[in-house]
């Protein structure tokens, strides 16, 4: 991590996991083990039904609220889906576009990703962009080039005014839900290349601002290693995310790093 530059963002993705009731509970016990530092923002990226509960129970243990998802639209006949303003209204800080899981289930494209993204931007809040390259592709060598295309497509339209605000989740999908991690080296090597397509599209200065984190599996033994990385400068975290203890062992790794 670079802390000179860019803040550091450890943010959690619970998926389709716990209730608005369990929101409280385990707030509490984040809050009780959670290490008190600086520079660093934990985000509880939530189900959209829990966002009211997180907001009013993680603003006292200083945890910013983000959602899983958002409608590429503004309003109208979409049943179902919820706007960017939707979420800016309720006072969602961060979203996730882009997730591995919603481009395979819900077949969503990288212009999709992109027309989301800038949804948010809009309207205020942070996109978390996922990128990342399948175990095929990392194995034909194609890594470096499907993340090339997701990058550009990813921040098409986007000024380097709105840049600042965007994040960038790098999680290789044969690394999520699977056990399997990327080693530290690994995951430094395709962090820094996405920074260098920023730097190719936006400069060097815009390039280093923009927090880039990695989301592949990072869990509360492996956390350190990866933050120690220059071009790593958080995480997004799944599993690890829906145990208080765990995520607030990851918390304090990016918090020693920041020392």
């Amino acid at each position: 991590m670079n802390t000179k530059y860019r803040k550091t963002v450890i943010a959690g993705n619970w998926k389709m996991n716990m209730t608005a009731s369990e929101v409280r509970p385990f707030v509490e016990e984040l809050k009780a083990a959670m290490p008190k530092l600086k520079g660093c923002e934990t985000v509880l990226c939530v189900p959209a039904v829990n966002i009211p509960a997180m907001l009013r129970w993680g603003k006292d243990a200083k945890i910013a609220c983000g959602a899983e998802d958002v409608s590429a639209f503004a309003k109208g006949a979409y049943t179902g889906e919820i706007a960017a303003n939707m979420l800016a209204d309720l006072g969602v800080k961060y979203c996730i576009v882009g997730h591995s899981e919603r481009r395979e289930y819900h077949k969503e494209s990288d212009m999709l990703v992109n027309a989301k993204a800038r949804a948010l931007l809009d309207n205020g809040i942070s996109p978390i962009i996922c990128v990342g390259e399948s175990l095929e592709q990392r194995e034909m060598e194609l890594t470096m080039a499907h993340i090339n295309y997701q990058v550009r497509a990813a921040l098409h339209g986007v000024d380097a005014s709105e840049l600042r605000r965007c994040v960038i989740a790098y999680e290789p999908i044969w690394a999520i839900g699977t056990g399997k991690t990327a080693t530290a080296e690994q995951a430094e090597e395709v962090c820094r290349e996405i920074r260098s397509i920023i730097r190719e599209i936006y400069g060097a200065r815009p390039a280093r601002s923009v927090s880039i984190l990695y989301g592949g599996s990072m869990n509360a033994k492996n956390a350190a290693e990866l933050l120690a990385m220059p071009d790593i400068d958080g995480g997004l975290i799944g599993g690890a995310s829906l145990k208080p203890a765990d995520f607030a062992t990851i918390i304090a790794a990016a918090g020693a790093e920041n020392e």
